[in-house]
């Protein structure tokens, strides 16, 4: 079952990180994401589920500036809460970022995807991993730092006259990805390349490396996928303290329920790219809705048959 003592604070509607409105994603004549809202909560891992072709790859894309929407808006407040006149305030001025006495204030949908990465503090990883399978998996973690280093080093001449403060920039780089290393376990595999290490690994190693960078949030596309048990607890313990400890917050694309409904705080249902339910997992389960669409029910006829079935059996 999920921490339904942290969910049950709903998050999401009290104190949103990312609010998502009116998101749509064409493709020619293909609507992919159509009219979309959500939230998602500071401090939750909210999770996007929905049958293949749902959308959730491309709402990922929109959010991490991968592709440029078609509409919508999609505004982070990296601190504090982000008033609804701030959000507006912002969007009138035509800029990307704004800083408000609640906290600064970006609007993902105007900017790139290095300057969500880099100033929103956005983080990313992929249904494929993408680790530098010939770098050691301790040179993993620090390339991951590599803006800060390349700052502190004064572009590259500091560093090569072993300038103090890059000195010191370099020692905090090494000691953060040792920290990461400790939390998944492969310490003892630092200097191995990390395409050397079990598929496992490597998954935890791509969250590791993510986190490097110091993300407010932290996207996941299909963390749990190919998996063991085994592997599927160790990365639900992970990302618990990834929640918990750092404060980070969590979306993540998953088609494993049991780590779904095992580790989220909120759950956004997605259908031909429509939400169709939206709340905590236990809200979720058992909605007819949801489970018409993981049957790829369609007929109005064969719903209601589906939800009075649901109904008998609650009975």
């Amino acid at each position: 079952m999920a921490d339904t003592s942290h969910g049950a604070t709903r998050r999401w509607m009290s104190d949103p990180l990312l609010v998502v409105e009116h998101l749509t994603m064409r493709f020619g004549g293909l609507v992919a994401v159509n009219d979309l809202s959500f939230e998602v909560g500071r401090g939750d891992i909210t999770a996007l589920i929905g049958p293949n072709g749902a959308g959730k790859t491309t709402v990922f894309n929109c959010v991490t500036g991968f592709y440029k929407p078609s509409q919508g808006r999609l505004a982070l407040a990296r601190e504090g809460r982000a008033l609804a006149a701030d959000v507006a305030a912002l969007t009138r001025t035509g800029k990307r970022s704004r800083r408000f006495p609640e906290g600064d204030l970006y609007l993902l949908e105007r900017m790139p995807d290095f300057q969500i990465t880099r100033f929103a503090r956005v983080a990313r990883t992929f249904q494929n991993i993408r680790l530098f399978p010939g770098m050691t998996v301790l040179e993993n973690l620090i390339v991951a730092q590599h803006n800060p280093l390349m700052h502190a080093s004064g572009m590259s001449l500091l560093g090569l006259l072993g300038w103090p403060s890059y000195l010191a920039r370099e020692k905090q780089a090494v000691d953060k990805a040792a920290f990461w290393l400790d939390q998944i376990g492969l310490t003892d595999r630092a200097d191995d390349p990390a395409g050397a290490l079990p598929y496992g690994a490597q998954r935890r190693l791509e969250i590791a490396r993510a986190m490097c960078t110091d993300p407010v949030l932290l996207c996941l596309d299909e963390p749990a996928a190919g998996l063991n048990p085994r592997e599927s607890l160790e990365l639900n313990a992970l990302l618990r303290m990834i929640r918990d400890r750092e404060g980070t917050s969590i979306l993540l694309i998953e088609h494993d329920m049991s780590v779904v409904m095992q580790i989220s705080d909120h759950v956004i249902v997605l259908d031909y790219g429509i939400r169709i339910a939206d709340g905590t997992p236990e809200e979720v389960r058992n909605d007819p809705r949801v489970i018409a669409a993981y049957l790829g029910v369609e007929d109005e006829d064969e719903l209601q048959a589906v939800e009075a079935e649901i109904a008998e059996v609650a009975t």
